[in-house]
């Protein structure tokens, strides 16, 4: 595997993701969110929408945990709104350590199970993913997705589904898979409908006892 930045940043070009993905674990560089968006690239803004979002989108209560990691997300989904290329991250952040034992080893099963879709995954009308507009709807999306996750309520698992919607976006988005972006969009649909609905009837809950 090649040690050298440029040389990494030249292989992502034609390789998948869980390959791309593989070869920056690997290699022997810089292991946090800054390195890894100086890696991809263009490509950046997705891939860490994966990695910051796969904790939340686990079926496990988190306790409010990941809520760094879902307004890092926002931040960037805002950035992707404005139109840029390039991501920007304040220096703490771009600090964030993505190595570590207990670190890689989720990275890399995150790796077998991109690998996995990308195996029933192939590109479905690559122009969509082309344009301004549809950046700028992605960021939205994302967005929305990772706000409704930071606002489910502690350990009630709600974030789940709207995490896992943001997940499966930018995952079609790197494989420019027009239908796993549709399946991402209804389970966000889905778990922020699930959220908004519980919310009503606790407040309308707590209304009758009051």
């Amino acid at each position: 595997m090649p040690s050298d930045p440029a040389a990494l940043e030249s292989n992502t070009r034609a390789e998948k993701l869980s390959d791309q993905l593989e070869a920056w674990l690997a290699h022997d560089g810089d292991k946090t969110l800054g390195g890894l968006a100086n890696v991809f690239r263009e490509k950046s803004f997705a891939v860490l929408f994966v990695l910051l979002l796969c904790v939340p989108a686990l079926p496990l209560p988190t306790g409010g945990a990941t809520h760094l990691f879902e307004v890092i997300a926002v931040l960037l989904a805002v950035q992707l709104m404005a139109g840029r290329s390039q991501i920007w991250l304040p220096r703490r952040w771009r600090a964030l350590d993505l190595a570590g034992a207990k670190r890689e080893r989720f990275v890399r099963a995150l790796v077998r199970l991109i690998r996995r879709l990308e195996r029933l995954s192939r590109p479905r009308l690559t122009f969509l993913f082309e344009h301004r507009l549809s950046k700028m709807i992605f960021g939205a999306l994302v967005a929305v997705g990772s706000t409704a996750a930071f606002l489910a309520p502690p350990f009630s698992g709600l974030d789940t589904l709207p995490a896992l919607g943001v997940v499966v976006l930018s995952l079609g988005v790197l494989l420019e898979d027009v239908l796993v972006v549709i399946a991402a969009v209804l389970i966000s649909a889905v778990g922020i409908t699930i959220e908004i609905a519980l919310g009503r009837a606790v407040i309308d809950g707590i209304g009758n006892l009051l």
